[in-house]
């Protein structure tokens, strides 16, 4: 790879910028410093390094966040907040976008890569990845809406859900469950509710396959996925 190409993917600046370092004499590699931008080099073998520092190659990034109400799931909107907004500027450098979406207003956790093909692995309704929503409902949730989720339910649009299992946390006025689906339709957890007759007013995102919310990431806080996460998401049969 030429080095004015790795250093500008790595967030060191444009290829100008990278020019300038390189004549200030702030780019080594093995020791030695250089001036020719177009040198290629091994970032996986050879120590590059700007001002002291190596500069370590990384080609995807793996972030979980806790989204936040009032954040879009996108890479970009003229109106609203985005998710890639709450990135440092070093991390959207290297252009992840989220994998599936959640609605608007809705809370938890999401990923967000640049890793395409773990995305479709994640998206591809092949896969069936399993995804744990938490809800609170406007309404008295039944075991009959639990027999009729696990059938799969009719949208408004006459699309007939996948199972979902379907767990009544606390039923009253105001109930409180917990729903697993193998989908992603717009809107498709509210769908489900109001094709029982009941509305969500509340809802988190609790878990994505294997990958499960961290409890200590606050709202609008992220953090890279950890090997062991990572891994078990790659390793999905």
């Amino acid at each position: 790879m030429r080095l004015d190409k790795l250093l500008a993917n790595m967030g060191y600046g444009s290829r100008k910028e990278v020019k300038q370092l390189l004549k200030q004499k702030a780019v080594t590699v093995d020791g030695a410093y250089v001036k020719d931008a177009a040198l290629h080099v091994d970032p996986e073998k050879q120590d590059v390094s700007v001002f002291g520092e190596r500069v370590v190659y990384t080609e995807f990034v793996y972030f979980m966040m806790n989204k936040p109400p009032g954040v879009i799931s996108a890479t970009e909107d003229v109106r609203d907040e985005t998710v890639i907004d709450l990135l440092e500027p070093l991390h959207q450098h290297f252009q992840p976008f989220p994998v599936g979406r959640l609605d608007k207003d809705t809370e938890g956790l999401l990923l967000l890569t640049n890793d395409g093909q773990l995305a479709h692995n994640l998206l591809s309704p092949k896969k069936h990845v399993p995804k744990v929503y938490y809800a609170q409902i406007d309404g008295l949730v039944t075991e009959e809406d639990c027999k009729k989720f696990a059938q799969g339910v009719e949208l408004d649009d006459g699309y007939v859900t996948k199972p979902g299992e379907l767990i009544i946390l606390k039923t009253d006025l105001q109930s409180e469950i917990e729903l697993t689906i193998q989908e992603g339709k717009f809107h498709q957890v509210k769908r489900m509710f109001e094709s029982v007759g009941k509305r969500v007013t509340y809802l988190k995102r609790l878990s994505m396959g294997s990958l499960k919310l961290d409890d200590n990431l606050a709202l609008g806080e992220y953090r890279e996925l950890t090997t062991k996460e990572l891994t078990a998401l790659q390793n999905r049969d």
